[in-house]
C-alpha cells in the first residue's frame, strides 16, 4: 500500500458515508485486491453497482487500480491505504459537520452489523476464541483531558498488540472496536443553556 493512512476531505467522508463503499474498502484492506465482479458477489450487488461504488472510492483516493493484475476485461482494485483517519474535530462549517456525522452513522452501522454477526456465531466458536471475546463496557467519570489520555493509551496498546508474522500459526483476524465518548445526554451541548 502506498501509505498507512488517509485523512479524507468532507467530500471524501461523504463518499465513505455509503455503507456499501465502506464495506468494499474494508474488504479490499482485509482480503486484498479484487474485481468489481468478486466484490459484487460478496456484497450481493450487481456488477454495475459495484463498479460505480469502486469508481467513487477511487475518485477520492481510497482505492487504486491494481495494474499488476487482470487484463483488459478484468479490472482489479486495491486499497490505497491501511486505514482512514477522519478529522472529526475540524469544525470549519456546516457541510463538514454534516459529512462527519453521516460518516459516523455509517461506521456505527458497520460496527453494529459486525457485533450482531459475532453474537449470532459466538456459541459456535472454539472455546479459546469464546474465552478471548468480550462485549464489555465501562462507565468512568473523567475530565475531557483524562478521557483523551485514556483513548490514546488504549489505541497505542492495540497498535502494539500484534503477533509476529501476519499469518502465524493459530492466528485469526480479531476485531477490536474502541468506542469512547461521553454517555449521550450527560454533557451540555454547545449552544444549549447549562
Amino acid at each position: 500500500m502506498a501509505s498507512s493512512a488517509i485523512t479524507p476531505s468532507a467530500a471524501g467522508l461523504r463518499a465513505l458515508s455509503h455503507p456499501t463503499r465502506l464495506k468494499m474498502l474494508m474488504l479490499l484492506r482485509l482480503e486484498g485486491p479484487a474485481t468489481a465482479t468478486q466484490l459484487a458477489q460478496q456484497l450481493k450487488l450487481n456488477t454495475g453497482a459495484a463498479s460505480y461504488h469502486l469508481r467513487q472510492l477511487a475518485e477520492h483516493g481510497f482505492i487504486a487500480e491494481d495494474t499488476e493484475r487482470g487484463d483488459a476485461r478484468d479490472r482489479w482494485w486495491k486499497a490505497a491505504h491501511e486505514s482512514t483517519r477522519a478529522d472529526l474535530d475540524a469544525r470549519a462549517g456546516e457541510e463538514e459537520a454534516e459529512s462527519a456525522e453521516a460518516y459516523l452513522h455509517t461506521v456505527a452501522l458497520m460496527y453494529t452489523e459486525t457485533l450482531m454477526q459475532h453474537a449470532e456465531e459466538r456459541r459456535y466458536l472454539p472455546a479459546p476464541w469464546q474465552a478471548a471475546s468480550t462485549t464489555s463496557d465501562w462507565h468512568l467519570r473523567l475530565t475531557p483531558k483524562r478521557a483523551e489520555q485514556l483513548v490514546e493509551a488504549l489505541a497505542k496498546l492495540i497498535d502494539d498488540w500484534r503477533e509476529d508474522g501476519e499469518e502465524a500459526a493459530g492466528t485469526s483476524s480479531f476485531v477490536v472496536n474502541l468506542n469512547a465518548f461521553p454517555r449521550p445526554g450527560t454533557v451540555v451541548l454547545e449552544g444549549e443553556d447549562s
